[in-house]
């Protein structure tokens, strides 16, 4: 997930003051973790959590639907316990009510939080059905709206292709087929798109930002030239082009530099999780 957080933390200064080039300097003293990073290291602590709970019944038996149960309880609780530390990180109106909510319910959503926070299912998931399923329900527990919860799975679908081996011809076919039209270039859209805080005027952008890349850094360059809601943007573009190319070492390095020690503990407890997962 650190593609996310790189992607995240790289276009936070340009989220209100759009850079439509893809000339500029990644890490800046203006850049800062914002929602983006927060929610989906919560949606990583959640996933570890679950795992946790069921251990070796998830390694020969896959997940069952009391793991998924388990992991909607667990995604409430550590979006709005970790949620809860960092109110003025960027939250949109509702979500904020949401993390605050002595009973969150979900409400119709089809932001693009749904999308910038799912990265970690996509790592985590071991097949294309637990990718859907551990998606919706991890999205669920807010973005209930059919839209919603299409973009965050979109993402999902994409990650999970992108780290399985697929090629980038494989990727768009499976999103054109089942999710998006990817009728545009970035060339095309760049002198136009505005700000757009939905999962259908985000998420299709983010997937060709990646698609048209040539490698991880050039994924999120292309995420940040076409402007929009660029933090969210990059960090979904980030997800992707981290499972298909990998992120160089200094970038990760330096985009760690920016995450409080908890943040951070919950990043290195992922990389532990996932890498014998």
């Amino acid at each position: 997930m650190i593609g996310a957080i790189i992607g995240d933390i790289v276009g936070s200064r340009f989220e209100f003051n759009n850079h439509r080039s893809k000339d500029f300097e990644l890490f800046t003293d203006e850049c800062f973790v914002t929602d983006d990073s927060i929610m989906t290291l919560a949606v990583a602590k959640a996933i570890m959590e679950t795992c946790r709970t069921f251990e070796s019944s998830v390694v020969t038996s896959g997940f069952s639907d009391e793991f998924y149960s388990v992991l909607e309880r667990n995604t409430i609780r550590y979006m709005q316990e970790i949620g809860r530390k960092y109110p003025n990180c960027g939250y949109g109106s509702r979500f904020y009510q949401w993390i605050f909510s002595q009973n969150p319910q979900p409400y119709g959503s089809f932001g693009n939080g749904a999308a910038m926070r799912i990265s970690p299912v996509g790592f985590a998931a071991r097949s294309k059905e637990e990718a859907v399923k551990m998606s919706k329900v991890v999205t669920s527990v807010s973005h209930n709206h059919a839209e919603g919860i299409k973009g965050a799975e979109a993402t999902v679908i994409a990650i999970f292709m992108a780290r399985t081996g697929s090629s980038k011809e494989e990727i768009r076919s499976r999103i054109t087929r089942d999710y998006y039209e990817l009728d545009f270039t970035l060339d095309e859209i760049r002198d136009t798109y505005e700000f757009d805080e939905t999962c259908q005027g985000t998420v299709p952008q983010a997937i060709e930002a990646f698609l048209e890349s040539t490698s991880f850094e050039d994924a999120i360059r292309n995420a940040i030239s076409i402007g929009g809601d660029s933090d969210t943007l990059a960090a979904i573009t980030g997800g992707i082009a981290e499972a298909y190319y990998g992120v160089p070492i200094d970038m990760e390095e330096k985009a760690l530099t920016y995450l409080d020690p908890l943040l951070r503990s919950i990043y290195d407890e992922w990389e532990n999780f996932i890498k014998d997962f």
